[in-house]
């Protein structure tokens, strides 16, 4: 089911770039993340996806300090490759998980991550 639901939004986000390449987004909020969120994020993500992070690969791929300032196009986007990631099991990566084991996300924390993703995306199409 999730696997479908992101294909579609996929799909959808495939569509908003091609319908608005020549016409970019102003940025937009997205709301505020919920406390359950936040408290995963900052346990398993924040680390590394952040502006002040020494690893840069990480903070380029996704940033949680400059998500706000995306235009909805690529915030659709990014709130799509986050729940794919997670749905593979490639977040946090193997071999950071072998120094901090304690960062690894719970089945619990990647279906609460997953669904806020998609909530937030599919909120953002409709704008």
């Amino acid at each position: 089911m999730i696997k479908k639901t992101f294909g579609c939004t996929l799909l959808a986000v495939f569509i908003l770039v091609t319908a608005s390449a020549n016409n970019p987004g102003k940025p937009a909020a997205t709301g505020k993340m919920p406390d359950n969120v936040k408290a995963i994020v900052d346990k398993s993500c924040f680390g590394c996806h952040n502006s002040d992070s020494k690893n840069d690969k990480a903070k380029e791929k996704f940033n949680f300090s400059t998500l706000e300032s995306l235009d909805n196009v690529n915030k659709i986007k990014a709130f799509s490759e986050v729940g794919e990631i997670i749905e593979k099991d490639e977040m946090p990566p193997a071999k950071f998980l072998e120094k901090y084991p304690d960062h690894k996300l719970s089945e619990s924390d990647k279906k609460i991550l997953i669904e806020w993703a998609q909530a937030e995306a599919k909120a953002l199409m409709k704008k």
